[in-house]
């Protein structure tokens, strides 16, 4: 019997008189919120807080007191600021192309319903979670001399010899791209799907034509969305290092790289810290930018700041109106060209091939790690030759990649129960608690996704070395749950948004005390949403690979630390194999969490 039926009273039955909610003395009233946030502030504070926050004293921190000789050194030296200048190069040029190719996704998305829009969420969400490291390496495989593209274009005839595509600025944006659009298009579509779609509809009744309605009605609408997405995508871009590392060359060198190099082999704690004050003094200038332009309520899916809008002129507004009317004209032409298709609003034959494509684009470089990893000859060259299990059998054989699994598996599973006690209290108080400045309690549990990873890995390492920390499991798996805790605590502030809570007033009304019914009703209710931002929790856990890289140790490292090392060291259809492994099992994760979310969002 399910707990909704349990405190749900019989029509039959008489009517009882409701009891009021139980009384709580107003200081136990005013406590509650600061229990509730206690766990997740204190984890922030030392995990996050505190060791950014060393990592930065340091850059100014002398043997004679305080010093800017750091940043003296930093900005004398043309190669560290062609590095940043490289560094933003790539990082803009990877932000147009993600949300331009991602829009289309989340168009058709925020279309959608029922199966569809599962299916395709699905793919999304595959790629979005499958490891960076799988998803680069495929491309390592796609673009060498002997991969598919070359090999594809000189059967074809179109080439003679095999091109140089790898270690190259284009290798490097296109693998970035691939890595980051699914995060633009999930960031874009949560503002997509709060669209009023009438709106667009009254604008073709009154005679306006399918461009000029999207370009003039929905594509302005969309643009919070658009601005959080490109913000997201270049946060995360700046401080990418494994696809620059992997895909390009020495002249493709990013700022993430150089901060390894001085803490990894120069051990020189204050040039490094010097660097990450100007990578983080980066990303807080663009949010600056971004709040002033647009209005940090995006972010949370807001339609924007009218003050933020007033400051950006009429002329500039006025300008815009003109392009988009040129747009939207240009758009009326070629549609008229192309066949016309009856359908609903936004589904035409052009977008389904174009959507589809991209797909293809996002799945293709995991899936062909699969025909690889059967590969019977001991070079990843394509095509594949016979069919051997011997590399699966390598990797079952080797004491290092089963205790890497085993290493990962344990943190990712402490990392997940950790991050469902801290996180779901903290999602319980913004969605219910009556506490003032929830969105400044928002932005701060969201500072792990805001900060660049490098930073963080860098404090914490410097942490976990004063305090003895490095190497050991415990410190990988609270390290872990820093990043993770955002995950869940979104994960699970959606689904309380879905909760009916009177449910627990019922429960109140027969009796029930607050715990009891917590107990008895609330969490039953939320075991699927709770299980949910638990595997969400492990997935993060299980693929981070910048935390592991210094923390880990190096007798007993990570799955994605492991793999690490093999690729720099040498490429071979084991990690083909291991490629093929991590894809099936994060493709299971999503397909499980995606249906106790399903699940939970319609108990």
């Amino acid at each position: 019997m399910s707990a909704s039926a349990v405190v749900r009273p019989s029509s039959s039955q008489p009517s009882q008189p409701v009891q009021p909610t139980p009384r709580r003395s107003p200081w136990r009233a005013r406590l509650r919120p600061l229990f509730m946030a206690a766990p997740i502030v204190i984890l922030l504070a030392v995990m996050l807080i505190y060791p950014v926050g060393q990592l930065l004293l340091l850059s100014i921190r002398g043997e004679s007191g305080f010093t800017f000789a750091e940043y003296q050194r930093l900005f004398a030296s043309s190669v560290y600021v062609e590095v940043l200048l490289i560094t933003l190069k790539v990082s803009l040029y990877t932000t147009f192309f993600a949300v331009l190719t991602g829009y289309p996704i989340a168009y058709r998305l925020s279309t959608l319903s029922g199966a569809r829009k599962q299916r395709l969420l699905f793919w999304l969400l595959l790629s979005f979670w499958t490891s960076f490291l799988v998803r680069t390496f495929a491309w390592v495989v796609l673009l060498g001399r002997n991969g598919v593209v070359n090999r594809t274009l000189l059967d074809l005839g179109l080439i003679d010899q095999p091109l140089s595509l790898l270690y190259s600025f284009p290798a490097v944006v296109l693998g970035m791209v691939h890595a980051l659009m699914p995060l633009a298009v999930l960031t874009m579509l949560s503002v997509m799907e709060n669209i009023d779609r009438r709106l667009p509809s009254a604008a073709s009744t009154l005679g306006a034509r399918p461009g000029t309605v999207f370009w003039r009605v929905y594509f302005p609408l969309s643009l919070p969305g658009v601005a959080a997405g490109a913000l997201m995508v270049f946060v995360t871009a700046i401080g990418f290092f494994i696809t620059p590392t992997l895909l390009g060359g020495r002249h493709e060198t990013m700022i993430t790289q150089l901060i390894i190099d001085q803490v990894m082999q120069a051990l020189n704690w204050g040039f490094a810290g010097a660097i990450s004050v100007l990578l983080l003094a980066v990303v807080l200038v663009v949010f600056f930018v971004y709040d002033r332009m647009v209005g940090l309520s995006t972010m949370a899916g807001g339609a924007g700041d009218a003050k933020a809008g007033k400051r950006r002129g009429g002329w500039s507004r006025s300008l815009g109106e003109k392009v988009l009317a040129t747009l939207g004209s240009a758009t009326d032409l070629l549609l008229h060209v192309l066949p016309r298709h009856k359908g609903e609003q936004g589904d035409g034959p052009l977008l389904r091939v174009v959507v589809f494509l991209l797909v293809v684009f996002l799945a293709a470089p995991a899936l062909l790690m699969i025909p690889m990893s059967f590969d019977s000859a001991s070079g990843l060259a394509w095509p594949p030759k016979g069919f051997s299990l011997q590399w699966y059998q390598q990797i079952w054989d080797s004491p290092l990649w089963m205790q890497a699994v085993t290493r990962s598996m344990l943190v990712g599973i402490g990392a997940g129960l950790l991050s469902m006690l801290v996180g779901t209290p903290a999602a319980f108080l913004l969605v219910r608690g009556g506490m003032r400045g929830k969105s400044a309690m928002l932005a701060f549990v969201l500072a792990p996704i805001v900060v660049p990873r490098m930073i963080l890995a860098v404090g914490v390492f410097y942490f976990f070395a004063k305090v003895g920390l490095v190497g050991s499991s415990v410190g990988l798996t609270l390290a872990h749950t820093v990043v993770a805790v955002p995950y869940v605590v979104i994960t699970m502030m959606a689904v309380l948004r879905n909760y009916d809570t009177r449910l627990d007033l019922a429960a109140y009304s027969l009796g029930a005390r607050p715990w009891a019914t917590l107990r008895r009703v609330t969490f039953p209710i939320l075991g699927a949403g709770l299980l949910s931002s638990f595997l969400f929790a492990f997935a993060t856990s299980f693929d981070e690979l910048t935390i592991a890289l210094f923390t880990s140790g190096g007798l007993s490292t990570t799955l994605p630390k492991q793999f690490w090392d093999e690729i720099t060291m040498q490429i071979s259809p084991v990690i083909a194999a291991v490629s093929t492994c991590l894809f099936l099992f994060i493709a299971a994760l999503i397909w499980v969490a995606e249906r106790l979310r399903r699940r939970s969002l319609a108990t």
